[in-house]
């Protein structure tokens, strides 16, 4: 945890967790190494709720344009945000985003890509790219839902985050044919994070279960 964000998380987590109403359970599946987090997305609000679900500064990527900002770049990039190329493969931000978690840090995700609000995410698209850089970085891969009231996270609302068992690179790699096939992979990782709120064996709706295209996506 940097100092900057020691300090804004001592002045701002509490009214945070009260403004959102924030809850949390399974925060001992969080490992102490570096490891990925990945969660279904409603809301710039996501990022809030889960740094103050837990007790570990989460790192996220962000669009690189935020970065051009004066202000705004010192800002996020003392929150722990790095720059990332949204428009396309970015073998830097992939370098980096790998180099921030074998360093020991937690770096969020978010594989649906972008905020889809008031939509079941077990029918949503995922990017395989996540799960590449757990295979190459070697590390866990948390899965956490995050569960509110109409379907998006605001405030004034119930938002209860829900963190599940840490899913090794191992246990990534075995969960399809082809190693090189990230994409089933973080099907596979993306259906541990719906299963926390649908239940076991109600996990991500992916092609090949539902006849749908919808899994490609992105």
């Amino acid at each position: 945890m940097t100092k900057f964000y020691k300090f804004i998380y001592k002045v701002f987590a509490r009214p945070v967790r009260w403004l959102w109403r924030v809850s949390s359970e399974g925060k001992e599946n969080i490992p102490e190494e570096g490891c990925i987090i990945i969660c279904n997305h409603t809301s710039f609000a996501d990022v809030l709720v889960l740094e103050v679900a837990q007790e570990r500064q989460v790192f996220f990527m962000g669009k690189k344009e935020l970065f051009k900002i004066p202000g705004l770049k010192q800002l996020i990039s003392g929150l722990g945000a790095f720059p990332v190329n949204r428009g396309g493969a970015d073998v830097g931000s992939i370098k980096r985003t790998i180099s921030e978690i074998q360093s020991g840090r937690m770096v969020g995700i978010f594989p649906q890509g972008t905020r889809l609000p008031k939509v079941d995410p077990r029918t949503t698209g995922v990017k395989g790219g996540v799960a590449m850089i757990a295979v190459r970085a070697r590390c866990k891969v948390v899965p956490a839902y995050i569960d509110n009231e109409g379907g998006k996270t605001r405030p004034f609302s119930r938002n209860h985050v829900k963190f599940g068992r840490p899913i090794t690179s191992e246990e990534l790699e075995a969960s399809v044919e082809n190693h090189r096939d990230y994409q089933g992979m973080m099907e596979y990782a993306f259906s541990k994070v719906c299963e926390l709120k649908y239940g076991e064996g109600c996990g991500y709706l992916t092609k090949s279960a539902e006849g749908s295209s919808e899994a490609d996506n992105g």
